[in-house]
C-alpha cells in the first residue's frame, strides 16, 4: 500500500507541472534541455536555474559511502565523504559494525523499505526532477518514491513527525538550490554497510546546476546523537541523455522468482 500510495502522489506531482513541460514527453525533457543564455545555464521562466530532467549518479555510494574493496555483490568504490571518515560516538559505533554484520537482512534495502534522505538520490535507478516556482518536485524510479521540495517559503512541519523521506524545504542562494530537510524516521540507513542515522537527523543539500549536463550534489548531516560533529558528502548528477530515456518501475518489495517458490512451498508445508 505505500508504495502504491507514493505512486499516487507522484503521478499528483506530474499533473502540476508547468504546461510546456507536462506537454513534453519524459525524453524530451531529459533529452533536450531549453535554449542557454549568455550565462552558459538553462533558466526556467522565473530566471533561475533549470534543473529539469532525467538524473543519475555513477558512483557505488549505496553500497559504501566511504572508501571499500570489493566484495561479494560490492563493486569497489570510492568514497563521498569529505576526509573519508564518519565521526561516530563510541556507542553508535558498536551499533554500525553489528548493523554490518546483519547487512543480509538488517538493511532497510532488503526490507523492501522506502530508503530515505539522501540514500536515495545515490542508489543506481534515475530519477527526474520537475520545477515550478513553489516547489522542485523529484520522482524515483526506485519504488516510486517522490519528494516534495517547497520553495514558497512555507515553513517545516510542527513536529514531533517522522517520515520516511523527511520534510524538505528550500530556498535559492544565488543558482544553488538550499533544502533543509528534518523530520526523519531512524529506520532508513546511509548504504549497505550499516552506516546509520537517529530521528534527529537533520540535513542541508544543495544543488548546483554546474553545466546543463551535471548537478553538483552536496549534503552536510548532522545528528547529535549519532555522530559528534557534522559532516559532509558531494558527489555528481549526470543528466540520462539516451534517446527516449523514462523511468521505469522497480519496486525493491518484489520477490524473486526463487523466494516466492519457497513462500509457496512452506505455505503447503
Amino acid at each position: 500500500m505505500r508504495h502504491g500510495f507514493a505512486f499516487a502522489l507522484a503521478t499528483a506531482v506530474l499533473l502540476v507541472v508547468p504546461i510546456e513541460a507536462a506537454a513534453r514527453p519524459p525524453a524530451q525533457q531529459a533529452a533536450q534541455p531549453p535554449a542557454q543564455p549568455a550565462s552558459g545555464l538553462p533558466r526556467t521562466p522565473d530566471a533561475k536555474p533549470n534543473l529539469q530532467g532525467i538524473w543519475q549518479v555513477l558512483n557505488t555510494a549505496a553500497w559504501d559511502i566511504l572508501d571499500h574493496s570489493a566484495r561479494l555483490g560490492v563493486p569497489a568504490g570510492q568514497g563521498v565523504v569529505e576526509g573519508n571518515e564518519l565521526p561516530y560516538r563510541p556507542e553508535a559505533l558498536s551499533k554500525k559494525r553489528q548493523n554490518f554484520e546483519n547487512r543480509a537482512t538488517a538493511d532497510p534495502d532488503s526490507k523492501g523499505y522506502l530508503l530515505g534522505v539522501p540514500r536515495i538520490m545515490y542508489m543506481p535507478f534515475p530519477f527526474q526532477i520537475f520545477q515550478t516556482p513553489d516547489y522542485v518536485g523529484m520522482t524515483f524510479e526506485y519504488g516510486g518514491a517522490y519528494r516534495t521540495i517547497y520553495t514558497n517559503g512555507t515553513p517545516h512541519l510542527k513536529g514531533p513527525l517522522n517520515f520516511w523521506m523527511g520534510d524538505s524545504r528550500g530556498h535559492w542562494e544565488g543558482d544553488t538550490l538550499v533544502v533543509d530537510v528534518v523530520h526523519f524516521t531512524d529506520e532508513t540507513w546511509f548504504d549497505r554497510a550499516g552506516n546509520f542515522h537517529s530521528e534527529g537527523l537533520h540535513l542541508v543539500e544543495r544543488f548546483t546546476l554546474a553545466d546543463p549536463d551535471h548537478i553538483n550534489y552536496e549534503v552536510t548531516i548532522e545528528d547529535p546523537a549519532v555522530f559528534t560533529r557534522p559532516w559532509k558528502m558531494s558527489m555528481p548528477l549526470y543528466r540520462r541523455k539516451e534517446r527516449n530515456v523514462q523511468l521505469l518501475e522497480y519496486d525493491p518489495g518484489l520477490l524473486s522468482d526463487q523466494d516466492q517458490a519457497e513462500r509457496e512451498r512452506k505455505k503447503t508445508n
